[in-house]
């Protein structure tokens, strides 16, 4: 929905219709994923896509019966061998994608969601009994729910939320799309230094907002840092008070300033940040977790410090050592496929 949500609230401020196309299954090979989503203006304006490929058009037509007519309804596509590439399915597939109106209460909850970093999780039943077909349930995660489908449901979406992924489920006979909408990945930089200017960039290109934490002007300046989303120019302890850092929240910590770094570590650490990095070589790690420890830092929170930071790639430029430590931030936050726990790193 954040890759659209510029575009549809544009469009509606317009008074245009739109209708929004989502993934909600595939198989075989496909380029975009279920909870992928495309939004059509009545003016047959796309924003986002859901194969990459000429399923698009057939999509975009879709749409416009939809808006015309007021009713939504579900699309597969085959795809054989021959036209795969063209398409974006590489290997052959199909998928199906849930073409409605978009309109009322859960849009705006969605979209609220998405403005105040919550977590959300939408029923829509996909198919099965026609009067049921668009009806939804929704929950966020601070417990706030709406819409209207039975108990069952409600378990489902209740369980892909607290998994945080999207997934299908069927219910006496329906069949429900459950979608799963997450605070995108924010990476906080603390120490506006020479390796933070391509750690900034880099985190840009893989879709994190970047927020550049420095209270030195001349460190921190949207000249040095065109790359950054917001720069705070405060204390790391009182800058991280205002951000708040989530469980989809990165921390990196590259001053190399007791003064700046220790304030940041203090706070990070504590806090539910998924990742909590700081620069420095092995020795200076362990003199800055002995004045952690002598502050009031907890062995708990300790063991969550990935220092020294980044994965060992064997790089030394400041782009080489950016790399590293964002290919360590993704292993972090998908540590079910890398087996990855989240503990000490002492090096």
């Amino acid at each position: 929905m954040r890759e659209v949500l510029g575009d549809v609230e544009r469009w509606r401020s317009a008074g245009e219709p739109v209708a929004l196309a989502t993934v909600v299954a595939t198989w075989g090979s496909a380029p975009r994923q279920p909870g992928a989503k495309m939004a059509v203006s009545a003016s047959g304006r796309i924003s986002g896509s859901v194969s990459g490929g000429c399923v698009e058009g057939a999509v975009v037509e879709a749409a416009k019966q939809t808006l015309a007519t007021g009713r939504p309804g579900l699309l597969s596509f085959g795809v054989s061998d021959e036209n795969a590439w063209s398409v974006g399915l590489a290997c052959g597939g199909t998928i199906q994608v849930f073409v409605e109106p978009l309109a009322g209460e859960v849009y705006e909850t969605t979209r609220d969601a998405v403005a105040t970093r919550r977590a959300i999780a939408v029923a829509t039943v996909v198919s099965g009994a026609e009067e049921l077909i668009g009806r939804k349930l929704w929950l966020r995660d601070d417990g706030v729910s709406g819409g209207g489908l039975p108990e069952p449901a409600a378990v489902h979406v209740r369980e892909a939320l607290a998994a945080g992924a999207s997934r299908r489920a069927v219910i006496s006979g329906s069949e429900i799309f459950l979608d799963v909408l997450l605070p995108a990945p924010r990476l906080v930089v603390v120490g506006g230094v020479h390796i933070a200017i391509p750690l900034v960039a880099l985190a840009k290109t893989l879709g994190f907002e970047t927020i550049l934490v420095d209270p030195r002007e001349s460190f921190a300046s949207a000249a040095r840092f065109p790359h950054a989303d917001r720069i705070v120019s405060k204390w790391p302890d009182a800058a991280l008070e205002e951000i708040r850092p989530d469980a989809a929240t990165a921390v990196a910590v590259l001053a190399h300033d007791p003064r700046l770094d220790d304030p940041a570590l203090m706070t990070a650490l504590r806090g539910a940040a998924f990742y909590v990095g700081a620069l420095g070589s092995s020795r200076t790690q362990e003199k800055r977790r002995a004045r952690l420890r002598e502050a009031g830092l907890s062995e708990e929170a300790l063991a969550r410090l990935y220092a020294p930071i980044g994965l060992d790639l064997g790089g030394r430029s400041p782009e080489e050592i950016a790399l590293s430590v964002m290919a360590q931030i993704v292993q972090a936050r998908n540590p079910r496929r890398t087996g990855l726990k989240r503990e000490s790193r002492d090096g």
